[in-house]
């Protein structure tokens, strides 16, 4: 694929994952006693990248994903929640996918379990306190299901739009 054709198929895959950053922020939380569960729907097009691109374009999509959803609707600690989880999430992701013993839900579903893993530990170190690591049990249930969700549409995705690697 030539490098101006990606280059638009990334920035497309970049805006895809702001709009759904933005409604998902419209929809109302699904369990209001528990704080901080969302489907994460942009995490979508994540998987779908890493599947059909090279692992380096996951990445610069997911990161500009945080940067720019902070820039419009966060705050410095929006930014270190979501850095942390995106970055533990995609370097499971990453590694899980090269090693190739799991399936796309697989992945996803590990990627969500990290992803929540990552602001927990980010949320321990900010506050101080260990005892917020109990939250994770809820999280990463909540996680694993979000993460099969992402996984199976992922999946679809990706049979069904012919770009990526074997046109690279």
């Amino acid at each position: 694929m030539k490098s101006s054709k990606k280059i638009a198929y990334l920035g497309l895959c970049t805006t895809i994952a702001l709009v759904l950053a933005y409604v998902e922020s419209l929809i109302p939380p699904i369990f209001s006693a528990v704080p901080g569960i969302k489907m994460g729907l942009p995490n979508v097009v994540i998987i779908f990248v890493l599947y059909k691109f090279k692992p380096r374009d996951a990445i610069i999509v997911s990161l500009l994903r945080v940067f720019i959803v902070t820039l419009l609707f966060g705050n410095v600690m929006t930014l270190s929640y979501s850095l942390s989880g995106a970055v533990l999430s995609l370097t499971g992701m990453i590694i899980l996918k090269k090693l190739d013993f799991l399936s796309m839900v697989g992945v996803s579903v590990v990627g969500a379990v990290l992803h929540n893993a990552g602001q927990i530990i980010m949320a321990m170190i900010l506050l101080s306190t260990a005892e917020i690591g109990y939250y994770l049990i809820v999280l990463a249930i909540t996680g694993a299901i979000s993460g099969v969700l992402i996984g199976l549409i992922g999946g679809i995705l990706a049979k069904r739009v012919g770009i990526g690697r074997e046109e690279t």
